[in-house]
């Protein structure tokens, strides 16, 4: 079962309190079939997924609400992202329908979602890079989206350095290969190499996804590894 067959279908059967298990709840009594899960993915895995999934539909919604337009671009731009089976869109829509009428506040969304993984773990990365993507969709971030985006990623652990690199990669603002990998560029190669490795193993799919990323997401959410890899090669080359 697809993680979106899990929000709806046998999400009521993980132990989800707070915002998140609210909002499930609320969208869950207007769905049409709750089937059980034969998956036999663990626990904690699976509520890791169901959050990470949750966070790209109610974050996206606030952060259209707090632009206070919802473009047609962006819409697509969450489609083209955002891989939603036919028979799950009507479900998706209602998620983020209620995301955006609730009084409640992204703050509490997001640390939420940020208790569920390690603090700037390369799986909150790639939920705020699908953010940006979504963001940038209408031609332009403007300055909510920015004060909103950089809210959502203090909350998840990023420091102000790794939110600029962050925000630079997706607005395709030059970055040296040493900022991609977050050196300065008198580190000595065996240390650059050392930390291209570690950022090469965080973002590969495969840990990505016994993170919590949802197999779903992985062919749209992995461009960070080529970029961490393409910036190794680089510094190869000129050091």
């Amino acid at each position: 079962m697809s993680v979106w067959g899990k929000i709806i279908g046998s999400a009521s059967g993980f132990a989800f309190a707070g915002p998140i298990g609210a909002l499930i709840g609320a969208v869950a009594g207007h769905a049409i079939d709750k089937v059980p899960s034969n998956d036999k993915l663990p626990e904690e895995i699976a509520i890791k997924q169901i959050g990470f999934t949750i966070g790209v539909i109610v974050l996206s919604a606030k952060m259209a609400k707090a632009d206070g337009n919802v473009t047609k671009e962006e819409i697509i731009a969450f489609r083209k992202k955002v891989n939603v089976p036919n028979n799950e869109i009507k479900n998706v829509g209602r998620l983020w329908d209620q995301a955006k009428k609730t009084t409640d506040g992204f703050d509490i969304y997001a640390k939420q979602i940020a208790s569920l993984f390690e603090a700037k773990s390369a799986v909150l990365e790639e939920l705020l890079n699908l953010l940006f993507f979504i963001a940038k969709a209408d031609g332009i971030i403007s300055s909510s989206e920015s004060i909103y985006l950089e809210k959502v990623s203090t909350i998840f652990g990023f420091t102000d350095e790794d939110f600029n690199r962050i925000y630079s990669s997706n607005t395709y603002e030059t970055l040296t290969p040493y900022q991609v990998l977050g050196v300065a560029k008198s580190t000595p190669l065996e240390e650059i190499k050392k930390k291209w490795k570690k950022l090469a193993i965080s973002h590969h799919p495969d840990n990505l996804v016994s993170k919590g990323l949802p197999e779903d997401f992985i062919q749209k959410s992995t461009s960070r590894l080529q970029e961490i890899n393409n910036a190794w090669d680089i510094i190869q080359q000129n050091k």
